[in-house]
């Protein structure tokens, strides 16, 4: 079991660095496990912060990161991810279901809108847009997660005009800082389990320091083919049952 967690967390980590989705893999593995879902959820938490840990390292060490800026991001998501977190209990699963698959969906298409339609001329012309953006995000973050990396790519990319690998960037240090109070939070109510959270954790920053090598080196092409994949086989489950 050991060898599996690490497994699935190291595919998971790429998935998650480069895309969204991660989580699917490892949630339902942990209740696998022998976790009941609160508690699988509480112990995620544990292998999202140790792989975002390693991006944010990874990016800064190759020059990729713009620290003032991801700060700015992030101190507006992490209100919204509080406050969805409170909401958050009471959603429907079909209406659940649905969000998901437009999100994906859109956020898919507008990975392939050519780059020169998003300069000044473009999305771009509102940049400070991006403020209450990451606001929104953050509280869909805190109010679902699944799939709340597609929502920042989207974003960063049309309303910043940043780069995909640059938006990747961003993405794990705001996720990074929203996620350790929540972290905080399920260990609090001893809804953690810290032997098969580290074991998935391991695997996940073994995946975040792979991922971040072919975000560098393969650029913007592999992070649009790991991002449509993810989120087709996302919308796909979706769409048959089950989130």
């Amino acid at each position: 079991m050991p060898l599996l967690l690490f497994g699935v967390g190291a595919l998971a980590g790429v998935v998650n660095v480069l895309a969204a989705g991660g989580s699917m893999l490892t949630v339902p593995l942990l209740i696998f496990a022998g976790l009941d879902p609160t508690v699988a959820n509480g112990t995620n938490r544990i292998a999202i912060v140790l792989q975002n840990l390693t991006a944010v390292g990874r990016f800064h060490s190759v020059g990729l990161t713009d620290a003032a800026l991801s700060m700015k991001l992030a101190l507006w998501a992490l209100p919204g991810s509080i406050l969805g977190a409170w909401y958050g209990a009471s959603i429907d699963d079909e209406v659940l279901r649905f969000v998901l698959v437009g999100v994906l969906i859109f956020t898919t298409l507008s990975l392939f809108i050519p780059q020169r339609f998003l300069t000044a001329d473009g999305w771009v012309r509102g940049r400070w847009l991006v403020y209450p953006a990451m606001l929104g995000i953050g509280f869909y973050g805190g109010f679902i997660q699944i799939g709340v990396g597609f929502l920042f790519l989207a974003a960063l990319r049309g309303l910043l005009g940043v780069d995909l690998v640059r938006a990747n960037a961003h993405k794990v240090f705001v996720v990074l800082l929203y996620m350790l109070p929540a972290l905080l939070v399920f260990w609090w109510l001893g809804k953690v389990d810290w032997r098969l959270g580290l074991a998935v954790g391991s695997g996940n920053i073994v995946g975040a320091w792979v991922a971040t090598h072919l975000a560098r080196k393969g650029g913007e092409r592999w992070i649009r083919i790991v991002v449509a994949v993810a989120a087709l086989a996302m919308a796909a489950k979706l769409l048959m049952g089950g989130v």
